[in-house]
């Protein structure tokens, strides 16, 4: 049985349960049913004690040791979650003063991202780079993608369209017109075909001074550039694409 989902360490969740079948008890058979070391048993119930789930007495110059009921998981969960939400809620108010110093050291710079969850960081930086009413621009989007991709677009094209943030798309050849006709249907999308047969092993999206190079596959990589004269120069590629690219009918 294990705890981690209460927020309980390995160790703690081997001796809050110890306790829980031995009952008010010394160390010795709490180490002994549990399993850790004994130079760690008293770090680990000073935890159990700061997280209100474990209590003790002392008879005789000795300390006995008494698991709380365990629906007092279920209030510490609680006691967690108030945390985090003030947590959450102190950082927020300090986030603008954060992304200015962000800002002023992030010029001329690369980055690289890996898995599914770097991909969506790189991807969702056009959210503090944005504002109601600018717009994106990404070409050669692969024509056929994993489910976890088409899901992850839907939600975000949900997302996007309530900030206000518009984007244009080319897709390359071979893209199905039940994609093209979902894309188009969100808020600020337009999205068409290149223009050219050409397919790249990547795709790409420009705004602002962001360049982003993307390719998609078991584990995504992302390229990210930060540089304005970069940027400049992708931007002019997409627009000659977009002029010779027709609209969605």
């Amino acid at each position: 049985m294990d705890l981690k989902e209460a927020g309980l360490t390995n160790g703690e969740s081997k001796v809050y349960l110890a306790l829980l079948q031995v009952g008010s008890s010394t160390t010795g058979p709490i180490i002994e049913k549990s399993g850790v070391s004994h130079s760690i048993i008293y770090k680990i119930l000073e935890n159990l004690i700061q997280k209100g789930l474990v209590s003790y007495v002392t008879k005789n110059k000795t300390k006995y040791f008494q698991a709380a009921e365990p629906k007092r998981l279920l209030d510490y969960i609680e006691e967690r979650k108030e945390k985090l939400d003030q947590s959450k809620e102190k950082i927020s108010r300090i986030l603008p003063s954060l992304m200015l110093l962000m800002n002023e050291t992030e010029d001329n710079s690369v980055k690289l991202f890996e898995g599914f969850k770097g991909f969506q960081t790189a991807w969702e930086l056009y959210y503090s780079k944005l504002k109601k009413g600018e717009e994106y621009h990404s070409w050669g989007v692969y024509p056929i993608q994993d489910k976890r991709f088409d899901l992850y677009w839907m939600r975000d094209h949900v997302r996007r369209g309530k900030t206000g943030i518009k984007g244009k798309i080319l897709f390359n050849e071979g893209t199905n017109r039940k994609t093209l006709k979902n894309r188009n249907s969100y808020k600020g999308m337009d999205c068409r075909i290149m223009p050219s047969k050409i397919k790249t092993p990547a795709w790409f999206i420009v705004y602002k001074n962001v360049t982003g190079i993307f390719l998609q596959g078991k584990n995504p990589v992302v390229v990210q550039i930060i540089n304005q004269e970069i940027a400049d120069s992708f931007e002019a590629y997409f627009q000659d694409l977009w002029t010779r690219s027709k609209k969605f009918k």
